[in-house]
């Protein structure tokens, strides 16, 4: 006979000697189900995603993750989680939250040799602006440089995706979405950044926030046939990169 198995296992129904018992409790191996948190998504989808699998409350979900979650948005690490069926909303979030905590601790560390956790936060708000405007990864360290000269300038960031907050995730931003919305979120509106971040982030853009490119753009512009920016420095050269789309 072996030794107990780690986490949640399953010994099925009805009574048992206390031989079957220990033979379960050393033997028995734990359903799994996978659940995957794609960069750039927002808690507010994923949970409802996982309610809906797992079978759980949302509304619990979205709860426990505000009481255990260290900020309100960002914390979780983009993967895919191997978790135990049977968990309650509780035991779910505590699992995803001591996951996330333990990856970012080691990856702060590798970066700066200690977790200063008020930092490092600070440093995923703007990562999440990243995750949601780049093309891919290649772009991040630009459009990373371009808020930090934005904001350096004064200059309102006036970014889209700061507005795919929530459950607006996958949304198309409007000029009316623009206008009506009021939230921190609208950096058309207020100036600096959102006070949360806006969804949850990958390591890659985690690390172009803390090492941008060095460059002079101040506006980018999606290329339509490429998907991929196209960066300029001043607003005569993003205006003229505008034109080219239409």
């Amino acid at each position: 006979m072996g030794f107990p198995q780690s986490g949640w296992i399953d010994v099925g129904a009805g009574e048992l000697t206390k031989f079957d018992f220990l033979y379960k409790l050393t033997t028995a191996k734990a359903a799994l189900s996978d659940i995957t948190l794609i960069p750039g998504e927002t808690s507010e989808i994923f949970f409802k995603e996982v309610a809906a699998k797992l079978n759980l409350n949302y509304t619990r979900l979205l709860a426990e993750a505000k009481a255990q979650a260290p900020i309100p948005e960002g914390f979780f690490v983009p993967e895919t989680y191997r978790v135990p069926m049977g968990m309650n909303e509780k035991h779910l979030v505590y699992y995803l939250v001591r996951l996330s905590r333990e990856k970012h601790e080691a990856v702060a560390k590798k970066i700066f040799g200690a977790f200063d956790e008020r930092k490092w936060y600070q440093y995923i708000v703007v990562a999440s602006v990243v995750q949601k405007e780049a093309a891919d990864e290649s772009e991040m360290p630009v459009v990373a440089s371009v808020i930090y000269n934005r904001l350096k300038k004064g200059m309102k960031l006036q970014m889209d995706g700061t507005l795919n907050y929530g459950s607006h995730s996958h949304e198309v931003i409007t000029s009316a979405r623009i206008a009506s919305d009021t939230s921190r979120y609208n950096t058309y509106l207020h100036a600096g950044l959102p006070e949360n971040a806006v969804c949850n982030v990958s390591f890659a853009a985690i690390t172009a926030a803390i090492f941008p490119k060095k460059t002079d753009y101040l506006y980018f512009v999606r290329n339509k046939t490429t998907g991929k920016h196209k960066f300029s420095r001043t607003y005569e050269a993003h205006v003229s990169e505008i034109n080219k789309n239409k």
